[in-house]
């Protein structure tokens, strides 16, 4: 295995196990390491320190092991069996009126660069880096043998994930099994899951618990859901309650996949409408017809060159909603930008209602779910924040 040398006292990170190297620690390395290679990590004092995988940009290397230990199927399927009984042991896996949950999620499972979301009977993998790309077969055939009976297909979906310089001609489709589309469960209400055509992999599992929360909102109330994509909220607040309920989002797609959702949920239900519109559009026309409004945008910020612009954004699109709400309306507010911390996103909300006017008040602070876990050593994997907010 080819070797990485660090720069003195650029191993503190890794001694403290954060699981990335960053192209400017690295002093030297092995000639003609290519990108996705398993190389060892070592320190200035020509100590081992780690394995993972060599990738090109600032993130040089991500760990996926401090220990000096071979990296195959057993490797894979012990880090599987591991990431399955936590969801097991917080009773998603099992689930009666549950059947979709992230089974992986990247360095919250120690396992940087990789998500798999399980739908049913079909497990859906992603790759966001060279190296999770490359031994996707071998991962492949773990999950096969850890969720024996469990599992029928394995869908790997990375066209868009995988950086595009690596020039990998990477198409998705079927490592094991085959089908299209199915019908997922959560908490009782049914979803079509598009992984083939879909955002992400197919379905946004991490709001499943801040949907949860909502249903509790929404008895009584006029409800807009900005962005909804499949809906999600949408069917929440209608289970819970909402006197009307309208869905919108800039996608066409999104709005065709929100209807029929709600006719598997709440088939003919008049309380439900649905427009393929610009948000900031919507919001400009509208009246002050709603007073529970979510925004759960998709990410304003990628990368920190775009932190600036995003955070103007979460601000312009609050605005609009405090401007608009009824008094006595909840607010449910998100960024899923990584990029942007807690902290950030609250200001731009907080600048949001100062301009507004309102007087706000802070009810919860959401965030993401267990399946989606963030390791103690990455704080950078706590992507999804959130604000339910009581505005006068």
């Amino acid at each position: 295995m080819k070797r990485i040398f660090l720069k003195k006292g650029k191993d503190e990170s890794l001694k403290r196990f954060h699981p990335w190297v960053f192209s400017g620690a690295i002093a030297r390395a092995d000639e003609q390491i290519e990108e996705g290679e398993l190389v060892q990590v070592i320190n200035s004092e020509n100590k081992f320190i780690a394995i993972g995988h060599a990738q090109i940009g600032s993130i040089a290397v991500r760990v996926l092991t401090f220990k000096n230990e071979p990296i195959n199927t057993d490797f894979w399927r012990h880090r599987l069996e591991v990431a399955y009984d936590l969801r097991r042991s917080i009773g998603l896996a099992g689930s009666t009126d549950t059947n979709c949950y992230r089974l992986v999620h990247g360095e919250g499972d120690n396992l940087p660069g990789l998500i798999i979301d399980v739908y049913d009977r079909t497990a859906v993998m992603q790759a966001h880096s060279v190296g999770m790309h490359v031994s996707r077969m071998q991962i492949a055939e773990a999950l096969q043998q850890v969720m024996a009976g469990v599992i029928d297909n394995i869908y790997y979906k990375s066209e868009t994930t995988l950086p595009y310089k690596a020039n990998l001609g990477q198409e998705d489709g079927y490592i094991i099994g085959g089908g299209e589309e199915c019908i997922a469960l959560e908490n009782g209400l049914k979803f079509h899951v598009d992984w083939l055509q879909g955002q992400k992999t197919g379905f946004f599992v991490d709001q499943r618990e801040n949907r949860s929360l909502l249903e509790k909102f929404s008895k009584g109330r006029s409800v807009l859901n900005m962005f909804c994509y499949t809906g999600g909220f949408s069917f929440y607040a209608m289970r819970g309650g909402a006197k009307l309920v309208h869905s919108v989002d800039a996608s066409q797609r999104a709005i065709d996949l929100t209807n029929e959702n709600v006719q598997l949920n709440f088939p003919g239900d008049p309380r439900h409408a649905a427009y393929a519109e610009d948000a900031f559009k919507y919001l400009d026309r509208m009246g002050d017809q709603y007073d529970l409004i979510i925004l759960d945008p998709p990410a304003f910020a990628k990368h920190r060159d775009a932190l600036r612009n995003a955070l103007k954004g979460y601000t312009r699109i609050n605005a609009k909603a405090f401007e608009k709400i009824k008094p006595g309306g909840i607010l449910f507010t998100f960024s899923c930008s990584q990029a942007v911390n807690k902290d950030q996103f609250r200001l731009a909300v907080f600048t949001a209602a100062a301009q507004s006017g309102r007087n706000v008040k802070i009810l919860h602070q959401l965030h993401q779910p267990p399946d989606h876990p963030i390791n103690i050593y990455h704080p950078e994997g706590e992507y999804l924040k959130g604000l339910v907010l009581y505005v006068e």
